[in-house]
C-alpha cells in the first residue's frame, strides 16, 4: 500500500480515536489521556508493517506476530464479556470513561480474576504481534511508545478505581497483576 494511502488511513483513524478520546483529553489526570497516545502509536506501528502481515508466514517473526495477535483476541473477546456480564447495570456518571468502563461494581471473575486490565492487557499484545510483522527502528520505537503508555494508563486508572472501589479495589490490587498472569 502506499505510502499516502496510510498517511490518509492514520489522519481518519484519528479523527475517530480523538472523537472517542475527546472528553479525556482535556486534563492529564484521566487514564484515556494516556490511552490516546498508546492507541495512536499502535495504529502507527500498525499501518507502517501493514505490507508485511502476511509475508513469510512460517518464519519465527510471523509466528510469533499470530501467536500474540491471537492472545490479543481472546483477551478483548473475555474481557468485554466480563465486563458486560458482571459490571453492567448502574453506570457511573463520568464523561471521561467509555461505556464498557462506567461499571459500578468490581469484576473480579473471568480473565479479571487474574490481572486486573485485560482490555489494556490485549493492546499490549496487539502492540507487540503488529511489531513483530516487520520488526525495525522505528517500530521498536512505537512498539515502546505503547506499552510505557498503556503502563501510564492503567495506573491512572488504578488510580481511580482506588477512589471509586475503594479497599476492595486495593486488595484486588494485591491479589492480581496487572497485565500478564502470575508475571507481571
Amino acid at each position: 500500500m502506499s505510502f499516502q494511502f496510510k498517511v490518509v488511513v492514520f489522519m481518519l483513524a484519528s479523527i475517530g480515536i480523538t472523537w472517542v478520546s475527546w472528553p479525556s483529553l482535556r486534563s492529564s489526570r484521566f487514564h484515556g489521556f494516556y490511552r490516546f497516545f498508546a492507541w495512536e502509536a499502535i495504529l502507527a506501528l500498525v499501518l507502517i508493517n501493514l505490507d508485511y502481515w502476511l509475508l513469510s508466514p512460517t518464519s519465527i517473526y510471523q509466528v510469533t506476530s499470530w501467536f500474540l495477535l491471537i492472545v490479543s483476541l481472546y483477551l478483548i473477546i473475555h474481557g468485554i464479556k466480563c465486563l458486560r456480564m458482571v459490571g453492567s447495570g448502574n453506570q457511573r456518571i463520568d464523561p471521561s470513561l467509555l461505556g464498557i468502563e462506567k461499571t459500578t461494581r468490581l469484576v473480579t471473575v473471568g480473565i479479571f480474576r487474574y490481572i486486573r486490565h485485560p482490555l489494556y492487557s490485549s493492546l499490549l499484545f496487539l502492540t507487540w504481534g503488529a511489531f513483530f510483522k516487520h520488526p525495525s527502528r522505528i517500530g521498536i520505537g512505537l512498539a515502546v511508545f505503547a506499552t510505557l503508555f498503556l503502563i501510564l494508563t492503567a495506573k491512572i486508572e488504578e488510580s481511580e478505581n482506588i477512589v471509586f472501589f475503594g479497599e476492595a479495589y486495593r486488595k484486588y490490587m494485591s491479589r492480581t497483576k496487572m497485565f500478564v498472569p502470575f508475571l507481571f
